[in-house]
């Protein structure tokens, strides 16, 4: 199951949590936030809220303010945090994590398929945030329950790829700053249906919860629906009945490829969230149906690959760029299709 909850906030990639929210009455007086909140949250201190602040949590009309932000009359006021307002203990569990590069401020590993990130909705153990906690429990800085912590930004559970993972207050302030300012490099390998005809393109149209299904994104073409998301693609192989893209995010919205290019009439192969499980392009030969599903066999999840991840170190502000395989059971996915397109090709001839 996808990670996709009523309480989200997507905030350049980052899915954030509403745990409170007020509202600012008609006659309320200039006052700073920090002030404001104090007195309305049991047992929280100014500083507690400050240093939420500090991380982005605090939000006025859904925008990340200061501490010192002075509230006025009906502003509505949220605290956010990177993890749902159920509360729950962070269990470390000795997971494999396949780190590709770690310093004192951050780390970067590539998740594999199958993988969690955050306990939640029924992964409470198990998860990326579980195995992280095990792998940094020497780290006297790094408390896995710390919102300042942590995962800067996500994948879905049947995605791999890619994460940056933030091991000091101040490394995630500025990371997380860098998705929401679209300055970070983010390139996805996907297998789709359909033999994608233009070179490259770009996909613009804001995406928002599925009105007829809650577990589902949809794609609007009105701006007073869901968020602005836009996708740029290019062609990498065309494969018979199937099509080898890159796609590179300018926004970061929850299923924002899968639903931009099931837009475009290109549902990612097997993805059974958007109907790519089912056979949509091809031929009705017995033997090209049992071939499609000997695909689905080889990669039993949607074919997604977070390939690369760009962004400046946050302390030494270093160009930092990744690049990573693409995982087996893609590699295998994609070589079956090359030799079924190129028997193909060769009979038409």
């Amino acid at each position: 199951m996808d990670e996709l909850y009523d309480d989200t906030i997507d905030s350049g990639g980052e899915l954030l949590y509403e745990h409170f929210r007020f509202t600012a009455d008609k006659g309320q007086a200039l006052l700073r936030v920090d002030k404001f909140l104090v007195d309305r949250m049991t047992n929280a201190t100014r500083n507690r809220i400050q240093l939420a602040a500090d991380a982005g949590c605090i939000r006025v009309n859904d925008n990340p303010v200061k501490s010192n932000y002075r509230i006025k009359p009906l502003d509505i006021v949220t605290v956010v945090l990177d993890r749902p307002r159920r509360e729950f203990e962070i269990i470390p569990e000795d997971i494999p994590l396949a780190v590709i590069y770690e310093d004192n401020d951050l780390m970067v590993v590539n998740k594999p398929a199958g993988l969690v990130v955050h306990p939640g909705h029924g992964n409470y153990t198990g998860t990326l945030v579980n195995a992280l906690a095990y792998y940094l429990k020497d780290d006297p800085y790094y408390d896995p329950a710390d919102p300042r912590l942590g995962l800067v930004h996500r994948i879905d559970k049947d995605t791999s790829g890619l994460l940056v993972i933030a091991k000091k207050p101040e490394a995630k302030t500025h990371l997380s700053l860098q998705f929401f300012n679209k300055t970070t490099q983010r390139k996805y390998n996907a297998l789709v249906w359909g033999y994608v005809r233009e070179e490259e393109g770009r996909i613009e149209g804001n995406i928002g919860r599925d009105p007829r299904d809650r577990m589902q994104m949809a794609f609007f073409a009105e701006s007073d629906q869901g968020k602005p998301a836009v996708t740029h693609y290019s062609v990498l192989e065309r494969l018979g009945y199937v099509t080898l893209v890159e796609c590179c995010l300018e926004t970061g919205r929850t299923h924002q490829i899968r639903v931009h290019m099931k837009h475009i009439g290109h549902t990612l192969f097997n993805d059974e969230r958007y109907g790519g499980h089912e056979i949509l392009k091809g031929n009705t030969f017995s033997k090209y149906k049992q071939f499609v599903q000997n695909c689905f066999a080889v990669c039993p999840r949607q074919a997604l690959h977070a390939k690369t991840l760009g962004f400046k170190h946050p302390v030494t502000g270093e160009d930092l760029f990744f690049d990573s395989e693409l995982p087996p059971d893609m590699e295998q996915l994609i070589q079956k299709w090359r030799v079924y397109a190129n028997a193909k090709e060769a009979t038409e001839e």
